[in-house]
């Protein structure tokens, strides 16, 4: 019997394309996966996030290892091993970068976490049993993984077949285009498009260059926001410009421990809405006084002012991971701004405090009003109608 993780020894060799297809194959499951997992939690949650149906949970998430090992044996299994190779061969013809250690630790990680699932899948649980759901939650990390970085490695297998560019500019050419494009950019007519990092770690931007009520879209490298930067092509159109410049490589990442398919339990939260609503419908000072405190509580269980604060902060990071002059710049501004909402944090917790205090209830003078009006007896005569006003007769 051929191992179900090898190809059969008749059958062709799958191309670097085809790989990669598989690749991406898995992965577009494992989204559907992760988001059918997601609506059956949300299932087993309150109103505020915290689980109150535990058994329907592990349930869900039973179903969600199973449905990932079946994914990763229909479209990954076979081919794991000739990804790597692929994408391992691509990688030693790379010129050096920043980001090739990076990526040869994650191939490295994607190929102990194929030999563990290949060695599950090798001896089976019997199925049903909490031996299988043990074996399938112990597989988890290891699929999710492949979920992840999987890109990586397809990236790196095309990349052997992908084009290499050539400069498609003379020296005389390119400085005569830089020269137009920096003088465009001077007068705001240079409209940044879209952007993307080459293999060899060097940023390639599109943008359109805007010359009396005509545009060209030209090819950048490097950081349009300094000094230095070059124009490497210009094209009609931005398919024409994808042909011939280098492919993208998969972009980074913000914190590299981060997995949509292993998110943190969500934390408890009030929304605003819920907080309004409490202070609407209170009576005291002291209610609208803790709608105020849970907007501005810290820790676990944070108000919406600390997460937005935190949003602020994240986003700052984020700015400047971007290693940009203009993303160091909105990172300062996101900075500022957060220290302005941790300002205001503290104002709304003092003023929460001081109405807190206040011994003090809403006067009986602000009467309800009802919503319905009262229906009459059944023995009482209704009341009549106004008269209707008098209408001339019309006549043809």
């Amino acid at each position: 019997m051929t191992p179900t993780n090898s190809p059969a020894p008749e059958s062709p060799l799958p191309t670097a394309s085809a790989l990669a297809s598989k690749a991406h194959d898995f992965r577009l499951r494992m989204a559907v996966i992760d988001c059918e997992t997601d609506a059956a939690l949300d299932m087993t949650r309150d109103r505020h996030g915290r689980t109150v149906h535990a058994d329907a949970a592990a349930a869900a998430r039973a179903h969600r290892d199973k449905a990932a090992l079946e994914a990763y044996t229909t479209h990954l299994a076979p081919h794991a091993e000739a990804l790597l190779d692929a994408a391992r061969l691509a990688l030693d013809e790379l010129p050096p970068a920043r980001h090739l250690t990076g990526w040869r630790a994650v191939l490295d990680g994607l190929e102990s976490s194929a030999a563990e699932i290949r060695r599950a899948l090798d001896r089976p649980a019997v199925p049903g049993s909490p031996a299988e759901r043990a074996q399938h939650a112990a597989l988890w990390p290891h699929l999710t993984a492949w979920a992840d970085h999987s890109p990586i490695a397809s990236n790196l297998a095309d990349q052997r077949n992908g084009q290499h560019h050539k400069a498609p500019l003379t020296e005389e050419e390119q400085q005569l285009w830089t020269d137009r494009a920096r003088a465009a950019q001077t007068r705001g007519a240079l409209e940044l498009a879209e952007s993307w990092y080459a293999a060899d770690g060097q940023p390639i931007t599109l943008a359109y260059l805007v010359e009396d009520d005509d545009s060209t879209v030209v090819a950048l490298r490097g950081d349009p926001g300094v000094p230095g930067w070059q124009v490497i092509g210009h094209f009609a159109h931005e398919y024409e410009a994808g042909k011939a410049l280098p492919a993208p490589v998969p972009p980074g990442v913000l914190r590299s421990d981060i997995s949509r398919f292993n998110r943190p339990a969500p934390a408890p939260e009030l929304s605003l809405q819920d907080l309004i609503r409490d202070v609407v419908e209170g009576h005291s000072a002291g209610d609208a006084s803790n709608a105020l405190l849970g907007a501005v509580q810290r820790g676990y269980a944070a108000g919406p002012m600390v997460r937005l604060q935190e949003l602020l902060e994240t986003s700052g990071q984020f700015a400047s991971a971007l290693e940009t002059v203009h993303g160091r710049q909105i990172a300062a501004r996101l900075s500022a701004l957060g220290r302005q909402i941790e300002f205001l944090t503290r104002e709304v917790e003092e003023a929460a405090e001081d109405l807190g205090v206040t011994v003090a209830v809403l006067p009986p003078h602000r009467t309800p009003v009802l919503r319905t009006r009262p229906r009459p007896a059944v023995d009482t005569t209704p009341p009549a109608p106004p008269p209707r006003a008098s209408m001339t007769a019309r006549h043809r």
